[in-house]
């Protein structure tokens, strides 16, 4: 679809949408049936099948699983949607948070079967973190089990959210059930809603709400109502008078406390079967914010990392954006920027404060999934490809070089999971290592380390099936001949005790030895998930070399343990020292420090610290004690179980060692009737043999 189709557009009508939820909840659905609706697509293409829009790489295809987040542009009504259609599955988190971190609003997907899911979870506190606002679409009601107010109550007390029904469904469940789902109630107009076959789903037929939903109607648009009275005094005034309240009123007060974040407009329907979508569409519109309605983008000045700086959504302003995804190729990396403030022009140079280098904007693209339209400009709010970006990656701020800011950036979770690789002749090493980098660009949650003493390389993910779609990339997308080893944990270290040790260190500088000593207490912080955390008590250490220590302190998590996992969980406190400001010199007290941490590290004695995964468990109850039994045997610790329909939903947490092939088992165990999912929940102390079995 060319750009121009969309064109002139404004500020006020232009909407920034992702589209998150649980894997199979049904988001690239949506999102096709979206585009069709538009008149961005003429056929609507089907997961099954691998045909549509947005999962367009090969992997993706064939797995029928969203991989890569994808960025669509479409029209609606008078508004232009930029929409980013994302992974569900944990494995692709980075995908989903640096979509959220550039995103100003989201469409949240539920199943009406499943519910509230693991992943789910996951995508909302990550929208919370962000400040997204958003609109719910409870998927799938026309499933076997399918739980509209069962799911609208989970969302309510497992993500502590405000869902406001603005839809009710009419029956739940496939065709041949008695009460099968036949449509929808809108309960601002009152109105049934059924959608034409003739139309794909594209047309809503308006009736009058079957007599036999009368009652239920209304107690639904009563509770709507309610959660509006505390966001307009003349919608309260009105319903106290017991007089028509207008539907531009209520509409009008929705998006008010949407944009607030203090509630959560829900709507239903079944994206596969082309009931509802429509509607939500509205809602993206009238509901979710320009990027108008977020408040202007802070940062710090580069040079003065105290000074905050702020910079609104226009054209006038200075400009600045953010690298939020890099697509990684060999004739030139295109960089995902949005722009928060000023105008872009290609064939300009930008400047990135971070890294102090200025950069080459060689060409600017409008990217519609797989397709590209090149544009000579760009401004505040839209969200575009750059290709000439030579030093700058996921998380870097662009800007003027002239009003320089720097963004905050965007954070990613630690990798949970490595494989060794290595290339099957030396010829292959240069291509495997370029093809690496390439790699860990376009993934911030890739790692990969070559082993002198091997001269294996490690590559580490977010789980099995991240590492398996890297190393079919790397098999068949770039013909690398490479040996594959098995995966393993990627562990952690943190100290065993407390010890307190003292660091000297010794430099001859200018005719006359320069002497430090620096000593520290380390000991094990269980509670923080940081890599260290400092501390000072007693001592009194000039105020000249107080800084380099606690420096130095900080960096030396950065190397390795006594085992040779990565440092976590550790707290160190200054207790004093010995220098002379004036023999002294910034580099012996450093020596000393770095002694005094790697002899208090020896005289603690390590813990290795083991990747702990959320598991969320579907089964039929005839399989539960089978399932139960197994995850005892796998260390699994259950937290929770509860009915859902005719299943069982098991929540328990287990080590990440204990479930390689996991998905495999739970179906030979149910007959392949269960479900299941997870997700990284923290680092646990691993047993003491897994220890000692490094320590050989």
């Amino acid at each position: 679809m060319s750009r121009t189709a969309v064109e002139p557009r404004s500020l006020a009508n232009l909407r920034n949408i992702g589209i998150i939820a649980h894997i199979d909840a049904g988001k690239t659905t949506l999102t096709e049936r979206m585009l069709f609706y538009a008149g961005a697509i003429h056929r609507m293409g089907e997961v099954d099948k691998g045909t549509t829009t947005t999962d367009f790489d090969p992997e993706e295809q064939e797995r029928g699983i969203t991989i890569y987040a994808a960025c669509v542009t479409f029209p609606w009504r008078n508004s232009v949607v930029n929409l980013i259609d994302t992974p569900g599955h944990v494995d692709f988190t980075a995908e989903v948070e640096r979509s959220l971190r550039v995103l100003d609003g989201a469409v949240v997907v539920f199943s009406a079967r499943e519910g509230v899911e693991a992943q789910s979870e996951t995508v909302w506190r990550q929208a919370d973190r962000h400040h997204v606002p958003r609109v719910a679409f409870i998927n799938k009601m026309d499933r076997e089990g399918a739980d509209f107010y069962g799911t609208l109550d989970e969302i309510r007390n497992r993500l502590e959210a405000n869902p406001v029904a603005l839809q009710i469904p009419i029956g739940a469940g496939p065709p041949h059930v008695n009460d099968a789902f036949k449509g929808i109630i809108d309960l601002i107009r009152m109105k049934r809603l059924t959608f034409t076959a003739e139309s794909q789903g594209a047309e809503a037929v308006e009736t009058d709400i079957p007599p036999e939903m009368v009652s239920k109607a209304k107690e639904w648009r009563d509770k709507l109502l309610e959660a509006l009275y505390d966001h307009s005094n003349e919608l309260m005034d009105l319903a106290l008078g017991e007089e028509p309240i207008p539907e531009a009123l209520i509409e009008q007060t929705i998006r008010k406390a949407t944009l607030a974040r203090l509630i959560v407009p829900v709507f239903c329907g079944s994206a596969l079967d082309h009931i509802g979508v429509p509607p939500v569409l509205d809602g993206v519109a009238k509901y979710l914010p320009s990027p108008l309605d977020v408040p202007p983008v802070e940062g710090v000045d580069p040079k003065h990392a105290d000074k905050k700086l702020k910079r609104s959504v226009d054209v006038d302003e200075p400009f600045c954006g953010l690298v939020f995804k890099i697509q990684a190729d060999k004739h030139g990396d295109l960089a995902f920027v949005r722009i928060y403030s000023g105008r872009l022009e290609s064939n300009t140079r930008a400047y990135n404060p971070g890294k102090d280098k200025k950069e080459n904007v060689s060409q600017l693209w409008h990217v519609q999934a797989d397709r590209r339209e090149q544009v000579e400009s760009v401004s505040a709010g839209d969200i575009i490809g750059i290709i000439g970006l030579r030093n700058s990656v996921t998380g870097d701020t662009i800007c003027d070089a002239k009003a320089p800011i720097v963004l905050e950036t965007i954070s990613f979770p630690d990798t949970v999971i490595s494989m060794a690789i290595e290339p099957e002749t030396s010829a292959e090493r240069k291509k495997l290592a370029d093809t690496l980098d390439m790699l860990k660009r376009q993934d911030p949650t890739f790692r990969a380390s070559e082993s002198t003493e091997t001269g294996q390389t490690l590559i580490s993910g977010m789980g099995e099936l991240h590492l398996e779609v890297i190393k079919h990339r790397l098999l068949r997308d770039f013909k690398l001949n490479v040996r594959v080893h098995k995966p393993r944990v990627s562990y952690r270290e943190t100290v065993a005790t407390i010890a307190e040790a003292t660091g000297e260190a010794t430099l001859a500088a200018g005719g006359q030895a320069a002497t430090a000593t620096v000593r520290i207490r380390l000991e094990p912080n269980p509670t923080v998930d940081k890599p260290l955390v400092l501390n000072q008590s007693g001592g009194k250490i000039p105020e000249a070399f107080l800084g380099p220590i606690l420096e130095t302190l900080s960096n030396q998590t950065e190397g390795s343990g006594t085992v040779g996992f990565p440092l976590m969980k550790l707290k160190a406190t200054l207790l004093g020292g010995e220098m002379n400001e004036l023999t002294s010199n910034e580099q012996v007290v450093r020596r000393a420090t770095a002694d005094a941490f790697q002899k208090a590290l020896t005289q603690c004695g390590p813990q290795l610290l083991e990747p702990i995964m959320k598991l969320d468990i579907t089964t039929p109850d005839d399989h539960m004690g089978d399932i139960v039994a197994d995850l005892q045997q796998r260390r699994a610790m259950i937290t929770e179980t509860m009915l859902r329909g005719k299943t069982t939903v098991i929540r328990a947490e287990a080590p990440l060692a204990n479930l390689f092939g996991y998905s495999s088992a739970i179906r030979s165990l149910s007959q392949g009737r269960a479900s299941c999912s997870m997700e990284p929940s923290a680092y646990g102390p691993a047993p003491r043999d897994v220890l000692e079995s490094f320590m050989l």
